[in-house]
């Protein structure tokens, strides 16, 4: 995983795969960097990723809810036809925004 901050901005490069074992990782590096930078505005970025299960959810939900607190926004990012159907399935896409390549 990578992280990049911009500013109040934090980006999160996610890994192939989003699942039990690495989301914990995500969380906790995410969580540490939103609090040591005041990050108000979250882009998960899904070029690299071609699975997530719930856990992968689990953290996007988790940092939008912190997120949300301080009227911030998370963004999705360069996210595959399955990757688009995971974060719909799960109503994630009710609560974030999801970006396409030509809005960026």
């Amino acid at each position: 995983m990578r992280y990049q901050v911009q500013e109040n901005c934090l980006t999160i490069y996610l890994p192939k795969e989003v699942d039990h074992h690495n989301a914990e990782e995500i969380r906790r590096n995410a969580d540490i960097v939103i609090d040591k930078n005041h990050i108000k505005y979250i882009i998960f970025d899904f070029l690299d990723t071609d699975f997530m299960d719930s856990s992968g959810i689990g953290v996007i939900m988790g940092r939008y809810k912190i997120i949300k607190l301080i009227g911030g926004e998370v963004w999705a990012v360069h996210t595959n036809s399955r990757m688009k159907k995971i974060l719909k399935m799960s109503g994630v896409t009710k609560l974030i925004q999801i970006y396409e390549e030509d809005e960026l």
